[in-house]
């Protein structure tokens, strides 16, 4: 398991950066994937991009995780036991996805304490 050790943001990164890597991450509470994915397709190429390109991909695993955490609890639901994670899941996604989002925007990059890193 990885540790959620910050760093701090090259000082190329400008204002822009921060500002779109903070909703990126706050996205993931109602949007799920779907902007962290916009984000790091459109700026995965450009070499200027490193930080915020980061927190994309990160942002990105870790509403992956959710979206798979998402299905087992469905699957669960049949049993009952995943009517009881659901609002878990959300409330986890809540939390880290703010404290991720401020850290972004004070320009430190973000590691999800429990992310599966499926994009690197």
């Amino acid at each position: 398991m990885e540790t959620n050790e910050a760093t701090s943001a090259p000082s190329g990164a400008s204002q822009e950066d921060k500002t779109l890597a903070l909703l990126t991450h706050l996205s993931g509470i109602i949007l799920s994937f779907i902007v962290p994915l916009v984000i790091w397709l459109t700026n995965k190429d450009k070499p200027d991009k490193g930080w915020l390109n980061d927190q994309a991909k990160e942002a990105l695993n870790f509403q992956i995780t959710l979206a798979i955490g998402w299905v087992a609890a469905t699957i669960l639901s049949v049993v009952g036991i995943g009517l009881l994670l659901m609002p878990v899941i959300w409330i986890i996604n809540l939390i880290f996805s703010i404290l991720a989002g401020m850290k972004a925007n004070e320009g430190v990059a973000y590691r999800y304490p429990f992310a599966l890193r499926l994009i690197k």
